[in-house]
């Protein structure tokens, strides 16, 4: 069986959806799958984030542009890879909110290409068409999970919004894994990792990890953090990983805001970045934490591979509550649970927040049993059993 994934980003470009694709190629490759990947320019052999595995993708980085150029380097690439399965990892940004992979699976069959189309949504993000295009940008996204012979949903809050479009019999719930191996480098040591940062024994070390956008929480993450500093407790927020991703321009913006409140809030001296890091070193920071606190907007959604690191590493995860219509369909995948897995506040909730940051750091029993749960939690996002999840849905398309 021979897979061609088709994705925006891809290591060492710096983006989660890259990292995910480069994992799930790997494992997709232990598995026997002949792996090959169409990415952009900027990626390439550089894979020094984390050690080698068993087995690496074929990668060509030959789009030059993610705009209409797509339709010419996915037609060379079938053309010299002749895969059974084209498989699109889609998200906006990634592909520069241009509509052309929105329309790639009928590019491929008008040339009767007889490759399977494949398309994991990591967002539901529309592609900009035109000024006040308004409702046509939902059926872009409509139009690429129709023409493609199955879609994978890899959270309840995606699945949620699809349902009632007519979708449901080729949608199926694949979750994501972490990206972020928990291996820290050798000899590593706790107490040092946080020194480091100079963080003392007592203090309260609290971990964010990945990109800031609009959707994740940044800040409502910062006014929870004066909340705990203006009442006495020894809190440090250490921000792990890059600042910024590859991919999304917006998140430049959104980081200097964030970056303002900081110093309005009076806490940049509670504040630590460790930038773009190996993968050890991420680990390592990880691993130093008492706690992660992610306060997504949408909820503590599976679409982020930081979520899934956290879990990985055993960390107590003080989130945020899911709509109720996503918790409807919590039966598909797995979810944080609150009091067992996580504690979990509603969104843009900073007092709520400090106070679930107060209780799991005041109640060693609480934070050791959320812990324990994470790790638990974490085994049903392996990396095997999601490739094989994949083998079986490319054999269900009739691949042999």
């Amino acid at each position: 069986m021979r897979v061609l994934f088709v994705t925006g980003e891809y290591p060492a470009m710096q983006g989660g959806v890259g990292d995910y694709t480069r994992r799930l190629g790997q494992a997709l490759g232990a598995l026997g799958v002949d792996v090959h990947v169409l990415t952009h320019r900027d990626a390439g052999g550089d894979h020094w984030r984390s050690p080698s595995a068993a087995y690496e993708p074929a990668v060509y980085p030959d789009l030059v542009q993610t705009g209409w150029g797509l339709w010419g380097a996915i037609s060379r690439a079938v053309g010299q890879v002749r895969p059974d399965v084209v498989h699109i990892q889609y998200q906006s940004a990634a592909f520069g909110l241009h509509p052309a992979v929105n329309l790639l699976p009928w590019r491929l069959r008008r040339s009767r290409a007889r490759a399977r189309i494949v398309t994991t949504f990591h967002d539901l993000r529309f592609p900009y068409l035109f000024p006040k295009a308004g409702g046509l940008r939902w059926q872009a996204v409509l139009a690429l999970a129709r023409a493609s012979d199955a879609d994978v949903i890899t959270n309840p809050a995606d699945w949620a919004r699809l349902q009632g479009t007519g979708l449901e019999p080729r949608l199926r719930p694949i979750v994501i894994g972490s990206n972020i191996r928990c291996e820290p480098p050798a000899g590593f040591e706790r107490d040092s990792q946080r020194a480091r940062w100079g963080c003392t024994p007592g203090d309260w070390l609290l971990a964010y990890f990945g990109f800031l956008n609009a959707n994740k929480g940044g800040e409502t993450l910062m006014r929870a953090l004066a909340e705990l500093v203006n009442s006495g407790r020894p809190a440090r927020l250490l921000m792990v990983g890059g600042q910024l991703g590859s991919s999304d321009p917006t998140n430049r913006a959104y980081l200097e805001g964030v970056e303002a409140l900081i110093g309005e809030l009076g806490i940049a001296d509670r504040v630590q970045w460790t930038g773009f890091t190996p993968n050890e070193q991420v680990s390592a920071n990880l691993l130093a934490a008492d706690c992660a606190v992610l306060p997504y907007r949408e909820g503590a959604s599976l679409r982020h591979g930081s979520l899934m690191a956290a879990l990985g590493h055993g960390l107590p995860v003080i989130s945020t509550e899911v709509p109720p219509e996503v918790r409807a369909v919590q039966g598909l995948f797995p979810m944080l649970a609150d009091g067992e897995s996580a504690l979990l506040v509603p969104p843009d909730a900073p007092e709520e927040l400090a106070g679930a940051v107060t209780r799991a750091m005041s109640d060693v029993a609480l934070r050791r049993r959320l812990g324990s749960a994470a790790l638990a939690l974490s085994r049903q996002f392996e990396w095997e059993p999601i490739a094989q999840q994949h083998v079986e849905l490319y054999h269900g398309l009739g691949v042999a």
